[in-house]
């Protein structure tokens, strides 16, 4: 059987994968401690799960429409309206299964076989593997400590051409955590002005995770209401109130593509789950305080990974303004040996960790950047302890 080209650019997504294999070595008995999956460890909300319960006992788990139930996308184009200064018509929102699955449907809906998409080294892992699916090339703009790990106007200028279609914006960053302020996309925003043909895909999936007391992250609709034209936000329910199962995200944008959008999740998924849309719509509506407390234990977490850290020679544990995710600066242990074989890079190191350390984490390689490792830090802190005391000595015993 031969298979289509395009799967060979089908990588399984790295962190997905080592967070297999730690669960395969869980359930082999050994103590593992898995720091790779952006998922909080606490339990979804009561009232967000009475929410699905009563829909389930009111029959409400038929198909739905493609773009989702019209009450949920009310709620998103009203919460997504207040957050941003903006306003959104219930017909440009899309609802379906994931944030994951509303940037593969918009690259999709988007690019056109050739075309340039730029991406924030460091990023998410699969953005590249999205963008290459859809045809496009990627175009990777390397953005490392001294910018703060953030974009710069002059970086930017550089890196749009005429083949530029989009540029994939996140704030709260993953894997760092970093945050824009409203001043650095003010700067981004004025170059964004002169090129029209660029559209703005802003992956929001964190944006009411800061740890600054903001109840949403600064955002380039903020300063440049007039780039909401051409603006694609997205976000969904997985990381604010912790329903990463449920997969359920949605879109708030321009018609024209939201309309692409659906269409072509009406021809691949259908629709997202109906349960899980009822329940984002108690959490969407009524969710403020559950997200309130989520911010409190991940800022002491945070904290108390930080001062961890810090007892680790010759490392950077940068913090981060949001998210649940420490980019960890491991420069000066590269090149270094582990029992005579030399760690050449932050795989090796990684894959030393999960093997001999039992702790699972994800090389900075994966996120386009070499350096570093990074850590998600939504775990219980005797965990964080543990797992800290383990890098520690793995560090300790290189030559």
């Amino acid at each position: 059987m031969k298979l289509a080209k395009r799967t060979q650019l089908m990588k399984a997504s790295p962190i997905l994968a080592l967070a297999a294999k730690a669960n395969e070595l869980k359930a082999q008995g050994k103590d593992v401690i898995s720091l790779t999956v952006g998922e909080p460890d606490w339990p979804i909300a009561d009232h967000i799960k009475e929410a699905a319960i009563e829909s389930i006992k009111a029959n409400k788990s038929k198909y739905t429409p493609s773009n989702g139930i019209i009450e949920l996308r009310k709620a998103v184009a009203l919460q997504t309206s207040e957050q941003l200064k903006v306003k959104y018509e219930v017909s440009e929102i899309t609802v379906t299964s994931g944030a994951k699955m509303i940037l593969f449907a918009a690259l999709q809906a988007l690019c056109e076989p050739g075309e340039e998409v730029i991406l924030i080294a460091p990023y998410w892992a699969s953005y590249t593997t999205m963008v290459e699916l859809a045809e496009a090339h990627v175009k990777t703009v390397v953005c490392d400590s001294r910018s703060d790990f953030k974009l710069l106007p002059e970086q930017l200028e550089k890196a749009i051409s005429p083949r530029t279609k989009a540029i994939l914006l996140n704030s709260p960053s993953n894997p760092t955590g970093k945050v824009y302020t409203h001043a650095e996309l003010e700067a981004l925003a004025k170059v964004l002005r002169k090129h029209p043909h660029v559209v703005i895909l802003s992956d929001d999936i964190y944006n009411r995770l800061m740890f600054s007391g903001e109840p949403v992250a600064p955002h380039i609709l903020h300063v440049a209401p007039d780039l909401k034209d051409r603006t694609l936000v997205m976000s969904g329910a997985s990381k604010s109130f912790a329903m990463t199962g449920w997969r359920l995200g949605w879109a708030c944008g321009p018609k024209i593509l939201i309309d692409a959008m659906t269409a072509y999740q009406s021809q691949s998924v259908s629709c997202a789950n109906a349960t899980a849309q009822w329940a984002s719509l108690e959490a969407v509506e009524h969710g403020d305080q559950t997200v309130k407390k989520s911010v409190q234990n991940l800022k002491e977490r945070c904290d108390f990974w930080m001062k961890e850290l810090k007892q680790i020679p010759n490392t950077v544990a940068h913090r981060p303004d949001g998210a649940f995710y420490i980019w960890f600066e491991i420069k000066n242990y590269l090149g270094k040996k582990y029992h005579g074989k030399e760690m050449k890079s932050s795989i090796d190191m990684s894959q030393v960790l999960l093997e001999d350390y039992l702790v699972a984490v994800v090389a900075g390689l994966e996120f386009g950047l070499e350096g570093y490792f990074r850590f998600s830090f939504a775990i219980e802190n005797s965990k964080a302890k543990d797992a800290c005391s383990r890098l520690a000595k793995f560090f300790a015993s290189l030559t």
